[in-house]
């Protein structure tokens, strides 16, 4: 990796004590609800992402959600965990995002997106590879935040920006820049932060989820999915979901549930999705 996106991982700040708090209760087998209720409630910011979220249309609970412990009742420890910490990054490294053509709230709207698209089909093949995967998505595209700062700082944006707008494989575009993708930035970002190694690996292959390891190609396939179908570029074009289901068929998905589902999500969401 080139010495200025390593220099910029280095340079990070840590993560914020509430998450590292969250991180630690969430791996405690003897841990439960009200542990994490606890740490939750110390962080007003938290709690603010956690209650909006709660009250989004995605997760349909039909009702207004108003206390932290109902939140977390409804999503669970590690649906906890992954809005929290989803949210807690994206504000933690808010830079300029103009080399991908968006501001920092689209950004992580997108970021959301892939998330709620992946929360809904997961949730009908595997609940428990859903959790999991569902925090990937929310910090997958973290690695782009790194990308546009060197970007930038090379005084390469408006190359850059040209190809990305255009571009329906933006790996590529980032990789003749930087001989990196986004998701070998974030998985090196996530190693940073002494995530676990499963974790960071199934976001490192990504990209090239035809070359992981048995143990994480589902979920390294899942992640291409689901990112292609909702790009930075241009999230639920026509474009972008045709290659999307065109993946998940050849790997062997049911991709008319899919297409359902993507739409579904477009119908939950639609004012989000209006570009």
């Amino acid at each position: 990796m080139r010495s200025s996106l390593v220099e910029s991982i280095k340079s990070l700040p840590a993560l914020p004590k509430t998450i590292v708090e969250m991180q630690q209760v969430c791996s405690n087998p003897d841990a439960g609800i009200n542990d994490l209720i606890s740490v939750v409630q110390k962080d007003p910011m938290i709690v603010a992402n956690l209650l909006k979220a709660a009250n989004s249309p995605l997760y349909c609970f039909g009702k207004e959600i108003k206390s932290v412990a109902q939140a977390v009742s409804l999503f669970g420890m590690s649906m906890t965990r992954s809005i929290a910490i989803g949210n807690s990054v994206k504000k933690l490294l808010n830079v300029d995002m103009e080399p991908y053509g968006v501001s920092s709230e689209k950004f992580a709207d997108i970021s959301n997106q892939q998330a709620v698209l992946m929360y809904n089909w997961y949730s009908k093949i595997d609940r428990k590879k859903m959790e999991n995967l569902f925090l990937a998505c929310f910090l997958q595209e973290t690695g782009k935040i790194i990308i546009a700062s060197d970007v930038i700082k090379e005084d390469l944006l408006f190359n850059f920006k040209s190809e990305i707008e255009i571009s329906n494989n933006i790996p590529q575009v980032e990789f003749s820049y930087v001989e990196e993708t986004t998701a070998t930035v974030t998985a090196a970002i996530f190693e940073h932060w002494k995530f676990d190694e499963t974790f960071v690996d199934i976001i490192r292959f990504s990209d090239t989820y035809a070359k992981a390891p048995k143990d994480i190609k589902e979920y390294a396939t899942a992640l291409n999915i689901v990112k292609t179908i909702a790009p930075v570029n241009g999230p639920f074009s026509d474009q972008a979901i045709s290659f999307g289901l065109r993946k998940a068929h050849d790997a062997g998905y049911d991709h008319e549930m899919l297409e359902d589902i993507v739409e579904d999500v477009m119908d939950q969401l639609g004012v989000i999705f209006e570009y």
